[in-house]
């Protein structure tokens, strides 16, 4: 049986020593292969190609759908690693293969599906965004672009897009009103379904913005100055959010409650607060919206006038705010000096004037202090005419003097107004007048007159004659009524030669009866 024993003995060690010493079946025609990572997906992404048992260090060239792509070298195993794009290519399989510098081969299928990606990929409401797909069907047509403020409602974008002959294609939009968050974009066509194609996202972020009220247009630049009110607008915020606060310089200013709607917009005003000249952040925040980027606001120096408008002498309140501190300042109205004052720690300044004479309409008043900073505001002046003065005497058609030159006294009524009222006077041989009542040709004209009578000087002694008057009434505004309705008069009651002759022929008639009444019977007497 010993022998039995050693037979099985060396029957086990020839059937372990043998494999051993005989090299496995084929070694040296061990099959090269590629596997892809992933082996489907969206054009424009990567696609990691790993190869094996090719020759060892040798270089490889990957190509997609016959083109070349990327090149790469083996180790000593014949192993590589390497990355590509996936090149813009319509819907469908494709073939990768990778080829060494000994003609080894291997081939693996990469399957192209639709997708979309969305540049940039984040920002506020109203940020342009390109959208472009990839991977749809070749020349595939209406294709339809939507984005969805929530997760259900969309807006259809645009709906007859037409993609190239790779599947590709391209559309920018502004982002619609939605609330804070990531917001799906998503698209379709006549064969790619909408579950079919990859969606990209857009994350909006909050945002505020000074407005212009009357265009609604942003004002890149905002300034102003104390008691401006400001328009501040908020998008991207919670839907609905709540407890929203405008913050000045760190400091919470007074407005009313503000309540974001269910796109997260808002919109309130406020008034700028009492600052010296600077610049300062303005920001906001809510129940949920955090940490906004903050807006830089100048604060520039502003006049506030009280009244803004009214007559000659009325109390005029200039209030001065945003200027240097604790500075002189010159208030000016109508470019003259009327005014002086110093400024405060915060750069204000209230001063108190009587408005001066001036032309109605609008008037400036400026201040400027010694740093040079200047501000203007316009205080108007009232624009009514003052009535038309009524003339009392000398009445219509009546007689002035006897005889010579005549200095008559003119008399009209008391026209009140508020900024005060002179008068004009004006004479002439003739009552045509213009449109506005004036003499065509005046021989007299007083003006600025205070009272309401006026006797002519010696200089204006008028002569036999018929003349006319009239009188306005100018305010201390420069309101002017019309002329009132002219009167006549006759000076004197003859010529002063008629005058003369009559005396004459009197005085030859007296001599004429002396003579053959008195000398002429003396001497017959005689």
């Amino acid at each position: 049986m010993r022998w039995l024993y050693r037979l099985v003995v060396v029957l086990i060690v020839f059937l372990i020593v043998i494999p051993l010493l005989t090299p496995p079946a084929g070694a040296d025609d061990v099959e090269a292969y590629i596997t892809l990572s992933p082996d489907d997906g969206v054009p424009g992404e990567e696609v990691t190609v790993r190869g094996y048992n090719f020759s060892a260090n040798k270089w490889v060239d990957i190509y997609y759908d016959g083109t070349w792509q990327e090149d790469v070298k083996t180790d000593k195993d014949g192993y590589f690693k390497v990355t590509f794009k996936v090149p813009e290519s319509y819907t469908g399989d494709y073939e990768v293969f990778a080829e060494d510098e000994d003609d080894i081969i291997a081939y693996a299928d990469f399957n192209a599906e639709p997708g979309l990606t969305v540049s940039p990929e984040k920002g506020p409401v109203d940020t342009t965004v390109t959208v472009e797909g990839h991977g749809f069907a070749e020349d595939e047509e209406d294709i339809e672009l939507r984005y969805y403020p929530d997760s259900v409602d969309y807006e259809a974008i645009v709906q007859n897009i037409e993609a190239d002959e790779d599947g590709w294609w391209q559309y920018s939009f502004p982002i619609p009103p939605s609330p804070k968050g990531n917001h799906y974009i998503k698209a379709k066509g006549e064969e790619s379904t909408l579950s079919h194609v990859q969606y990209a996202t857009f994350e909006v972020t909050p945002k505020i913005s000074i407005i212009d009220e009357s265009s609604g247009s942003v004002i890149d630049e905002p300034s102003g100055s104390m008691g401006d009110n400001i328009m501040l607008t908020g998008s991207g915020f919670e839907a609905n959010e709540r407890d929203i606060k405008i913050f000045f310089a760190g400091e919470e200013v007074e407005t009313e409650i503000i309540r974001a709607d269910d796109t997260g917009y808002w919109q309130e005003s406020f008034e700028v607060p009492e600052m010296s000249k600077g610049t300062y952040s303005v920001t906001a925040a809510g129940e949920w919206t955090q940490d906004i980027s903050e807006l830089i606001f100048k604060v520039e120096p502003g006049l506030v006038l009280s009244p803004n408008k009214g007559h000659v002498g009325i109390n005029l309140t200039v209030a001065g705010r945003g200027f240097a501190t604790n500075k002189n300042v010159v208030i000016k109205y109508d470019g003259n000096e009327v005014e002086t004052a110093t400024t405060n720690d915060e750069g204000s300044f209230d001063v108190s004037f009587l408005v001066p004479e001036s032309k109605h309409g609008k008037r400036q008043v400026t201040a400027e202090d010694a740093a040079e900073n200047e501000a203007a505001a316009i205080f108007t002046m009232e624009s009514k005419a003052p009535d038309t003065p009524e003339l009392t005497s000398p009445p219509d058609g009546d007689r002035v003097g006897f005889i010579g030159r005549v200095r008559p006294t003119f008399e009209w009524s008391e026209v009140p107004d508020d900024s005060g009222v002179y008068y004009h006077l004006q004479i002439a041989t003739s009552d045509e007048v213009t449109a506005n009542g004036e003499f065509v040709e005046p021989m007299i004209l007083i003006t600025d007159l205070t009272e309401t009578s006026y006797t002519l000087e010696e200089a204006h002694a008028l002569s036999y004659d018929t003349y006319y008057w009239s009188v306005q009434a100018v305010d201390r505004a420069e309101n002017e009524s019309g002329w009132s309705t002219a009167y006549s008069f006759r000076v004197g009651l003859l010529p002063l030669w008629a005058f003369i002759v009559i005396i004459v022929v009197i005085v030859v008639l007296i001599g004429t009866l002396v003579y053959f009444f008195v000398i002429r019977k003396r001497v017959h007497y005689y």
